[in-house]
């Protein structure tokens, strides 16, 4: 006569089936649940970033190769607070960094260092039509700047010479030249930081009456 089934036995272990059953469909859900978080948080996000990114497109002043370096550097010069915020944080066009080292008769690789852009970056990006954001951007901007303001000096000057005198060329002569005002150091070395470039526009404010000698 066969034994009788251990009925206590069997119950207990279809228990722990139903138990280890429950527990994988809740981890399942548990995941799903989490997947679903996860892909709500980074659409979210990348919506923010880009109702973040269009409340300054209409600020945005782009560089326009066929009109040239000088009246980009007049309309960024120009702009008001918020343009120039809206630039910072867009960039600036790889390619008016190389359009900038012709005007200014230097070396795009020297124009590159002094921005503190490493050169395969920004030949990339000039190459691509993209801009360089970041510090580098934001050194771009204070060139842009501080060319403005010789730009001005000259279109304010009485001097008999300076209708035909070329801003950029000496721009880029005069940051390459060590300034007493600096402790020696050259405009150049200061460029590629905010207060660099506050410190260059003062010195460079000074030096408006002497500035064609």
């Amino acid at each position: 006569m066969s034994p009788a089934p251990n009925t206590k036995a069997g119950a207990l272990s279809e228990t722990r089936k139903r138990g280890a059953s429950a527990a994988t469909r809740g981890a399942g859900k548990t995941a799903a649940k989490s997947s679903r978080v996860a892909k709500w948080w980074s659409t979210s996000s990348e919506s923010a970033k880009r109702r973040g990114s269009a409340k300054y497109v209409s600020y945005i002043i782009e560089y326009k190769p066929k009109q040239g370096v000088d009246a980009f550097v007049r309309e960024v010069t120009n702009a008001s607070p918020m343009q120039i915020v809206a630039i910072e944080k867009h960039g600036v066009k790889g390619a008016f960094v190389k359009d900038l080292s012709k005007r200014m008769a230097l070396p795009v690789s020297r124009v590159f260092t002094i921005l503190g852009v490493p050169k395969a970056t920004a030949e990339k990006k000039a190459a691509a039509g993209e801009v360089i954001t970041g510090r580098g951007g934001l050194a771009t901007v204070g060139m842009i700047r501080l060319l403005g303001i010789a730009q001005r000096i000259v279109a304010n000057s009485s001097a008999p010479d300076a209708r035909d005198f070329d801003a950029a060329k000496w721009f880029g002569q005069w940051i390459e030249r060590p300034q007493t005002a600096l402790g020696g150091l050259r405009p150049a070395d200061l460029i590629d930081t905010p207060t660099g470039v506050d410190i260059v526009a003062r010195i460079l404010g000074a030096v408006e009456s002497g500035a064609y000698q």
